[in-house]
């Protein structure tokens, strides 16, 4: 029996974690000589106070939502991918052939066929880490770590020699064809008469996203595989005495872990660059293991933690805007709330659950 109820492990732990790092990143911007109450109100007011910001939010949200999904499915695996960042790179390396090669007749098929080549692009490259875990014993935080520097090199050699158009200095492909354009939040409110999302770069691929939440809730949690996902998760021995291979636990989690992740470049790849660019992940893979732990591994989790996070990156934006803050410190703010959700998960874990065994025993 668990010492804590469920909703207790889902909604109090990170919420008082969360609190203990805005009471310390507070103290921190009171140490620069800064108004904490003025520069909460600003980061508030600049990512949530209009729906430019909104748009801003969301937009970082969704690359969140993909990159905690991905590496959710690998907690439920008892895997730590840490290789989101080069799986999503070269999942945009797939949505950029997708776009430049193939002459697609409009943007919803382009979608599809560039979300399926992200796909395949950053399963392929996680297939590999898995295959080393599963049949030769290699640590799957290791080798996702050194396959996100590997990629970084190969995309910036397809770039450089393979893709950059002829007489361009810039280590970027050609601006994608005009059929491939994802229509933005703003012109999907355009359509109902609402000037909404203006300039923000948030798209379609926002609902892509949430679709990405659903599919993983009823995939854990409703299905046979998700079931020996669980299982194997929870007890190796166990899964084996029931017949569950983990080799094949291991590939099938860290290809759906791949795939999610390269899925985020559809998002900043098709929907906001418009081509491939090096840094497009700009560390998006490594803030969706925040996420995950954040939001516990479970799909409505992820999808609020990862609004939470796109709400850091704007208001942290906004902040180095217009304060003296510099942005230095807005990292170390992000940081805050990483380490208290993560790191230091167990500080407020086990007084809460000594509180709920307490409680238990006066009742019994």
């Amino acid at each position: 029996m668990d010492v804590m109820p469920r909703w207790a492990e889902v909604v109090l732990v990170p919420l008082i974690s969360l609190f203990l790092a805005a009471i310390l990143s507070a103290l921190v911007i009171l140490a620069i000589g800064e108004d904490p109450i003025a520069a909460v109100n600003l980061m508030v007011s600049g990512a949530l106070g209009s729906s430019y910001g909104w748009g801003y939010t969301l937009y970082y949200a969704t690359n969140f939502m993909f990159t905690g999904l991905a590496v959710a499915i690998a907690f439920h695996a008892r895997m730590f991918n840490i290789g989101g960042e080069g799986q999503a790179m070269l999942g945009g390396l797939g949505v950029a052939l997708a776009c430049l090669f193939i002459p697609w007749p409009h943007w919803t098929i382009a979608l599809v066929g560039a979300t399926v080549m992200a796909a395949l692009f950053g399963a392929a490259w996680a297939a590999i880490p898995a295959y080393l875990q599963a049949k030769r014993g290699s640590h799957i935080v290791i080798t996702t770590i050194m396959f996100n520097f590997i990629a970084a090199a190969f995309l910036n050699y397809m770039l450089v020699n393979m893709l950059r158009p002829a007489g361009s200095m810039d280590p970027a492909t050609a601006r994608f064809p005009e059929a491939t354009k994802l229509p933005t939040l703003q012109d999907l409110m355009g359509t109902f008469g609402l000037e909404m999302f203006k300039g923000a770069p948030a798209n379609v691929s926002l609902f892509v996203a949430v679709a990405a939440c659903v599919f993983l809730w009823l995939l854990i949690w409703r299905t046979k595989l998700g079931y020996e996902i669980r299982a194997y998760g929870k007890s190796e021995s166990a899964a084996r005495y029931a017949g569950i291979s983990p080799v094949r636990i291991i590939m099938v989690s860290m290809l759906i872990s791949g795939a999610l992740a390269g899925m985020m470049a559809i998002n900043n790849v098709m929907g906001e660059a418009e081509r491939l660019v090096l840094n497009s992940t700009e560390g998006a893979g490594f803030i969706g293991i925040a996420v995950a732990l954040m939001g516990r591994s479970h799909p409505l989790g992820v999808f609020l933690a990862a609004i939470l996070f796109g709400f850091l990156y704007q208001g942290g934006a906004e902040l180095a805007l217009w304060t003296t803050i510099p942005r230095e410190l807005i990292v170390v703010i992000q940081a805050l709330v990483i380490l208290f959700t993560g790191a230091l998960d167990n500080m407020v874990r086990m007084p809460l659950e000594s509180y709920f065994l307490a409680r238990r025993r006066r009742k019994a």
